[in-house]
Parts: structure tokens; C-alpha cells; sequence
């Protein structure tokens, strides 16, 4: 292989954070040989690029022997590959390079975008939707789609020590790429600030917050967008419904019937802000013993008896496992670190009943009968 011939095979490379060829996002360098074997120049917006050992192991299957020496992007490159993501995230960019304006909104959230957008929503708290949430993304992930997972409760963000991921988001000028970990691209609050430091704001500066995470952050054009809400019917659903109005809400309770009426809150907020309430997610099922029997630790029928005052499905039954609390403590997602348990399967099982479900019906406001 010629040095011309490596340099247009390196650029052909698909980078997997940003899933682009990796000339089109200027990644590649020179090609040279006068050491008497390839050296390949990757030109990165940080030195510690998040996937830089998968883009040395491509180019090594490439030009077995090559070495591969990176250089940090400078002020001018940064700001073409700004403009280059910018270009494409618009509804309508070309990702031409020529972005140089803020983009009015990512094409994701364009009427005729095919991204779904599921609300993971609960009454209150210690029901396990940020579990549900993680837990669900990954399978999603594992079935082959694209997905993006935002963490909504900014006052009580917990998914980056969840997901464990061993990076932290990107900022590039007004663009943030989320951490890649297990197929999912994640955003939460946690990464901007230290793990024992509160967040205090009024609510102007939450709904903005909020709109930045979902509208500056590379997702992409993502086939599902979860979003994991804080608990409640407060701020951050009013901001969803404008800056999201085809979010799906999907109810996470537990069986007991005192967590199944709070939650019932949830849903009618929801109906209020005319978002469409798709199903009901039972956690905290059931305790399989070593005996084998299931024992309805937190009683039964609060899932079914929701999902029928809802008249929504029933769409998962989430058995207390050990495993699913350990995984969230330590970073290993149980349908990751333990697939075969009756957790993970419980979730993929959710995952394909979501993904079949199809979006819901969007009425357009124009289309009225007079």
C-alpha cells in the first residue's frame, strides 16, 4: 500500500464517537514512510480522545507495523470541526463546514425526524427509574439501534457513576459529544460538576439547562432519545413538552398501591402537557429466592392496576435482584455484567415491547376540521 493509497484508507475509517469518516472530520494527518515503515498522523481535538486505542487497532489491521503519532488539533481546526458538526446537527445542514451561526434546532427534533423520545417518569422518588432508564437504553443499544441517554434530574444526577463510563462528555466550543460507553451516548449534570456538590438553581436556569443538553449536545439523529426525569410533575416536564413536544411518557412504579397512586400523578401531568402516555413499567416485582418461589416483597398489582386506569399497557415486570443494585453501585449495568440474570432479560424483553410499539401519534395543530 502506497502512502496516498493508506492515507485515503485511514480517512475512509469511521470514527465511532462521532460516527463519521474520520477525513471528514479532519482526523487524518500526513502519511509518510521515510523511516522505512508507515507513520500515520491522527490530528485530535484532545490528546486523550476517547476511542483513540479502537482508531491505533484499525489502522494496525490496516498497515500491519504502522505507527500512529497524534497531534492536538489547533485553534483553527477545533473551530472547523465546530462548524463541521454544527452543520450537520441543524435540521436541513449539509455539515459542510460552513455552520458558523448557532443552529436553530438539531434535525432530530424536526416533525419528520424518525427519533423517539421516551420519558422515563415516576410520582417520586427510590422507585428505580434511573435503573429502568440505563438498564433500558443498553438493551436498546444491544438490539442494534442508535441511542442516546440523557440524565433530566439534574438536582439528583446519578447515571455517570451507573454507566461507568471512563470518559468524560467533550466540549467543542457550543457543542458537547456525550460519553460513548456500551453503544449509548450519555449527558448528565454529574459530568460538569463534582459528585458531592450541590446543584442550586431556580427554575429559569434549569429550563436552560435542559434545552443546551438537548439541543447543543451531539446525539446525532438518534433512533431513540431516553430521557430519565427527576421524580415529580415539576420544571423539567414543562421543559421537555416545549423543547421536546413528542416526548413518549413511559410510568415507572412499584408494585404497592401507595407508589402506584403517586405515580398515577405523573401520568396526568403528563396528559396536561399533552404528552402521550405509552405504558407502565413495574419495578421492583418480585424476590426469587434460592427455593425458586417469588416472594412479592413489595405486595402485587400496583403495575397492572395503573396500566388499567391508565388504559396503557403493562410493558415490563422488573424482578429486586442483588445484581441490578450492585451494577448500579459499581458501574456494571446488569444487562451488561449479567445477561443471563431474570433482570437483564426482563429489560430486553421491555426494550423489544417499547421498540415495537412504533411512535405515537403526533396531532398536528394545523389539521383541524372547522
Amino acid at each position: 500500500m502506497t502512502p496516498a493509497d493508506l492515507h485515503r484508507a485511514v480517512s475512509a475509517l469511521v470514527e465511532p464517537q462521532l460516527v463519521r469518516p474520520l477525513g471528514e472530520l479532519g482526523f487524518v494527518g500526513g502519511v509518510d514512510e521515510s523511516s522505512g515503515h508507515p507513520v500515520v498522523e491522527l490530528v485530535l481535538p484532545v490528546t486523550n480522545w476517547p476511542h483513540l486505542d479502537a482508531l491505533r487497532a484499525a489502522i494496525s489491521a490496516l498497515a500491519p507495523g504502522a505507527e500512529v503519532r497524534v497531534r492536538t488539533m489547533d485553534d483553527e481546526g477545533r473551530l472547523t470541526l465546530r462548524n463541521y458538526l454544527r452543520g450537520s446537527m441543524a435540521a436541513g445542514g449539509s455539515g459542510d463546514g460552513h455552520g458558523h451561526d448557532a443552529a436553530p434546532a438539531p434535525r432530530f427534533l424536526a416533525r419528520d425526524a424518525t427519533t423517539r423520545v421516551l420519558g422515563i417518569s415516576s410520582g417520586k422518588g427510590g422507585v428505580g427509574k434511573s435503573s429502568v432508564s440505563l438498564n433500558l437504553a443498553i438493551a436498546l443499544a444491544a438490539q442494534g439501534y442508535g441511542v442516546g441517554l440523557l440524565d433530566a434530574d439534574v438536582y439528583g444526577f446519578s447515571l455517570p457513576k451507573m454507566l461507568g463510563a471512563a470518559s468524560d462528555p467533550i466540549v467543542l466550543g457550543d457543542i458537547v459529544i456525550p460519553t460513548l460507553v456500551h453503544g449509548v451516548r450519555c449527558l448528565s449534570m454529574g459530568y460538569f460538576v463534582d459528585d458531592d456538590q450541590p446543584v442550586i438553581w431556580r427554575g429559569p436556569m434549569l429550563h436552560k439547562a435542559i434545552g443546551q443538553l438537548v439541543t447543543e449536545a451531539w446525539w446525532d439523529e438518534p433512533d431513540f432519545l431516553v430521557v430519565d426525569m427527576p421524580p415529580g410533575t415539576g420544571d423539567v416536564a414543562l421543559t421537555l413538552s416545549e423543547v421536546v413536544p413528542r416526548v413518549e411518557m413511559y410510568v415507572v412504579t412499584t408494585p404497592q398501591a401507595a407508589a402506584q397512586r403517586v405515580a398515577q400523578r405523573s401520568a396526568l401531568a403528563a396528559r396536561k402537557l399533552k404528552l402521550a402516555v405509552r405504558g407502565v413499567i413495574e419495578n421492583m416485582s418480585w424476590f426469587t429466592g434460592d427455593d425458586g418461589v417469588r416472594y412479592r416483597i413489595f405486595g402485587e398489582g400496583g403495575g397492572a392496576s395503573l396500566a388499567a386506569s391508565l388504559g396503557v399497557p403493562l410493558l415490563g415486570a422488573i424482578p429486586l435482584e442483588p445484581l441490578l443494585r450492585e451494577g448500579g453501585d459499581v458501574g456494571e449495568p446488569v444487562v451488561v455484567a449479567a445477561p443471563e440474570t431474570e433482570a437483564a432479560r426482563a429489560f430486553v424483553e421491555l426494550a423489544t415491547r417499547i421498540a415495537a410499539q412504533g411512535p405515537a401519534r403526533v396531532y398536528r395543530q394545523e389539521l383541524r376540521l372547522v
